[in-house]
């Protein structure tokens, strides 16, 4: 949305609400499958790359995008913590989330950038490496499918590194080296630099896509845990500039509860 500065009545200035106009003037995907009355047609056959895998390509929205909780669908015992992760899970729901990365406009990390709270997201596949461009604070990870591996003395990062293969029609992308200052959702679920993620990524039809999430972190969990997580394609969606550098002012008013 902009504003425009007009004179009133009696030289009072006011401030007019306009809607934002369009970024582009985009012409019809000819690549899109589409019905008899021109929708895109989301379940027509997955589309596929010259060497016959699965293309992943396109801007993906999580089907749970507002929802906070990585862990919402499973039961308590399900996502079994150590005393240790269970003691920084408490605190943090207890502060009201107040040392949340997100209220220091700090990266996300993986999976809470596009599973929990994150998106809309653009996957873009080559047959040597996939890239996942985040719209939030407009981060990416590159998923290296050269057959890499990280070496063990590699610096933690706020992403990790990301390799991945292909188990015939599933893309299997295992990320490790993170560093300990994300947290895994919106509810504080807590990791180390321990953490590892697996990511299995499907993609059934043309608009559909469905990735198996393990978390492994022996510090933080007495054992792995997974969840899916669905997405649909937005066809006809677009990236936008995102940023959150200043001007914060949400922090100050996060405060403990006194009960």
């Amino acid at each position: 949305m902009t504003f425009r500065r007009v004179l009133g009545s009696g030289g009072i200035l006011l401030l007019i609400a306009l809607p934002a106009p369009a970024q582009w003037a985009k012409p019809r995907n000819p690549s899109v499958p589409r019905s008899l009355d021109g929708r895109p047609s989301l379940t027509a056959p997955t589309p596929r790359t010259a060497d016959g895998k699965p293309d992943l390509s396109g801007m993906w929205l999580s089907n749970l995008k507002y929802n906070a909780n990585l862990a919402a669908d499973l039961k308590a015992e399900d996502v079994p913590m150590t005393p240790w992760g269970k003691a920084l899970y408490d605190e943090r729901s207890k502060n009201f989330s107040r040392d949340d990365p997100e209220n220091y406009c700090l990266p996300d990390g993986v999976p809470r950038y596009w599973a929990a709270g994150g998106g809309p997201n653009r996957i873009i596949q080559t047959p040597g490496m996939i890239v996942i461009l985040h719209e939030i604070k407009s981060m990416f990870r590159q998923i290296y499918m050269d057959g890499r591996t990280l070496q063990p003395d590699a610096p933690p990062t706020w992403l990790g590194y990301s390799t991945g293969k292909w188990e015939g029609d599933v893309l299997v992308v295992r990320t490790a080296g993170f560093n300990d200052k994300t947290w895994l959702d919106d509810n504080g679920h807590p990791h180390s630099e321990s953490l590892v993620v697996t990511e299995r990524f499907r993609r059934p039809d043309f608009g559909h896509l469905f990735v198996d999430i393990t978390i492994e972190d022996p510090i933080a969990y007495t054992r792995p845990w997974t969840v899916t997580e669905d997405f649909r394609l937005d066809v006809d969606g677009d990236l936008l500039e995102y940023v959150c550098n200043e001007n914060e002012r949400d922090l100050r008013h996060i405060v403990p509860s006194s009960r």
